[in-house]
């Protein structure tokens, strides 16, 4: 069994190009749409090929018409983008990011895995980096083998009280200061993470042709420093929630 784990994919449809093709179920984290400028492609995606998917902040604030409760400056950007996403999304996706599980738990080969976006305690907002001291209190809340979550857009694998914590960092919008797509595959008992390059200047070029009706060049000016940046914004910008 081979699984493909990705989250906050954020309309970023050439992100997808570059993972995997070769695997069995495509489990999603959440954060499918908002920021990127291809939120239908991406939903398209997800709901034709994936066999899991936990709804996310951003999935939620399009959805649901409510708060991501982004920190500044990517509130401004989740502000301009999910006005563009809602009127490029059909009543049909709007309903399916809306009706979307908070969690989710599978069984795989003797494993039992818990899903959100991210974390148990708190599925939608709650920010816990890798470093966090919260996690045990997640871990036993998960009652898993394997906790999986996404939200912080960065990486990491920690091993806590018999049971793996894993983060595959973001799809579409990476903050792990490299343009590359972040994802994780789990085959034969094993988690692995994984960067890959994307054309991410196509992203860039799309989001530069954007109509200017809610979305200023300042707004795009910061989607695409972030995404050429791999999420460094400039020194008066250094919030990292999302």
């Amino acid at each position: 069994m081979r699984i493909l784990i990705v989250s906050d994919l954020h309309g970023n449809a050439q992100a997808l190009d570059v993972v995997p093709t070769d695997y069995d179920q495509l489990w999603v984290l959440g954060d499918l749409v908002n920021y990127g400028p291809n939120p239908g492609a991406v939903v398209e995606f997800v709901r034709q090929h994936a066999n899991i998917v936990v709804r996310g902040n951003h999935d939620n604030a399009i959805g649901r018409h409510e708060d991501p409760q982004c920190s500044e400056p990517y509130r401004r950007m989740a502000e301009a983008m999910s006005r563009f996403t809602e009127r490029e999304l059909s009543n049909d996706d709007k309903q399916y990011l809306a009706h979307l599980p908070l969690t989710a738990t599978a069984d795989i080969s003797g494993l039992h895995f818990f899903l959100c976006h991210a974390s148990p305690s708190d599925p939608l907002f709650s920010y816990c980096p890798a470093e966090s001291d919260r996690w045990p209190d997640e871990v036993d809340i998960a009652d898993s083998d394997v906790l999986l979550c996404g939200h912080t857009h960065i990486p990491f694998i920690r091993e806590i009280n018999g049971s793996q914590v894993v983060n595959p960092g973001s799809l579409g919008q990476p903050k792990i200061g490299l343009p590359r797509a972040c994802y994780a595959v789990w085959e034969n008992g094993r988690i692995t993470l994984h960067t890959a390059p994307y054309d991410y200047e196509r992203t860039i070029n799309t989001i530069r042709a954007l109509g200017t009706l809610g979305v200023t060049s300042e707004i795009k000016q910061d989607l695409i420093q972030v995404l050429k940046t791999g999420g460094l914004l400039s020194a008066a910008k250094t919030e990292v929630i999302s």
